[in-house]
């Protein structure tokens, strides 16, 4: 038997899990964040969809077969069409508005991470780009499941990051989840032992970089 996603979380277990329970996570599942820490990540998420548009648009160039196509094109829509319009909202709901949006400064933090996944889909091939999407693919539904297991969590009310949780443990998002896994697994399957070596170092980077993307988070980093 070939490899599987959970084999790349293996490989790196160290930094999935301080990617997974870091202390931004943790914060908000207790609803002790600061308002200005989320916020300040809620203005640079609004950056990274836009990258990751731009990432499903490579994805599509990088698709060998008609169903992938179809597949990068029904993501790059998804995010374009429905996620954006979404965030935005979500935004307004925390007081930052459209136009506000529209005129931020990209973060380092911000810059790293979205440029390392654009130059690794363009220098490699489509489970190149998948693989280094991964943390952020997999891994948001990932930290909404770990946070409903842990016993500091507050749900409803009395969390003002209820709203956030729901969206990663709905439905709709664990099950594009596991479409992902199942992507990912069928492709590693088929991968030698260095190819893996290579998915895996692109792997525990890329979750480097999400890790980095939630401290700039906590600490307002521009």
């Amino acid at each position: 038997m070939g490899y599987q996603f959970s084999d790349l979380t293996r490989a790196c277990p160290r930094n999935w899990r301080a990617y997974i329970e870091h202390d931004f996570v943790r914060q908000l599942g207790a609803g002790t964040l600061e308002d200005g820490a989320f916020r300040h990540y809620l203005k640079q998420d609004y950056l990274f969809l836009i990258h990751f548009g731009r990432a499903y648009a490579l994805a599509a160039y990088k698709s060998p077969t008609l169903a992938d196509l179809r597949q990068a094109l029904e993501g790059m829509k998804a995010i374009i069409d429905i996620e954006l319009g979404l965030h935005i909202d979500y935004c307004r709901q925390w007081g930052v508005s459209e136009q506000e949006l529209a005129a931020l400064p990209e973060a380092r933090a911000t810059l790293a991470y979205t440029r390392y996944v654009l130059d690794t889909g363009s220098r490699g091939d489509l489970l190149d780009l998948h693989v280094a999407l991964s943390p952020c693919l997999v891994g948001y539904g990932e930290i909404a499941n770990w946070l409903n297991a842990q016993p500091f969590t507050r749900r409803g009310a009395d969390n003002p990051f209820d709203a956030w949780i729901a969206m990663y443990e709905s439905d709709e998002f664990q099950q594009a989840m596991q479409a992902e896994v199942a992507w990912l697994n069928e492709r590693l399957s088929e991968v030698s032992p260095a190819r893996f070596a290579e998915l895996t170092t692109i792997f525990n980077d890329a979750t480097r970089l999400e890790i980095d993307f939630w401290q700039m988070g906590l600490d307002r980093a521009e």
